[in-house]
């Protein structure tokens, strides 16, 4: 429950700024600087998160995979609408390609510390 909790918070934060700013809840309608600047921070905070349960040597559960996959669905569905609608993507797409090798080296070092014990 502690996990869920604190991987809420930057998801809770990254839609009320898309509520106080866009006044929406839903990121895919944004257009696209405030959904960038959305989907910044809500990656930013989540994997922050992360880091910080990792630094106090916590395991990092299927929650927080879920988690990943719902942030990276999410930006590779405005991917897709950006792409459709032919507009510019490569912002967005360089923060998934992060995401993913950022997302890869979590899942090899949990793989890793399970191998160890």
């Amino acid at each position: 429950m502690k996990k869920i909790i604190i991987h809420l918070i930057p998801v809770l934060i990254s839609f009320a700024g898309l509520a106080v700013f866009c006044h929406t809840f839903n990121p895919i309608i944004v257009r696209g600087p405030e959904f960038l600047k959305f989907y910044f921070t809500l990656t930013i905070g989540f994997y922050l998160s992360v880091f910080c349960l990792k630094f106090f040597r916590e395991k990092l559960s299927k929650i927080t995979f879920y988690f990943m996959i719902f942030i990276f669905v999410l930006g590779v569905v405005k991917l897709f609408r950006g792409l459709i609608l032919d507009r510019p993507v490569g912002i967005l797409f360089s923060i998934l390609v992060v995401e993913v090798i950022v997302s890869m080296i979590l899942i090899s070092t949990e793989f890793k510390d399970k191998i160890k014990y």
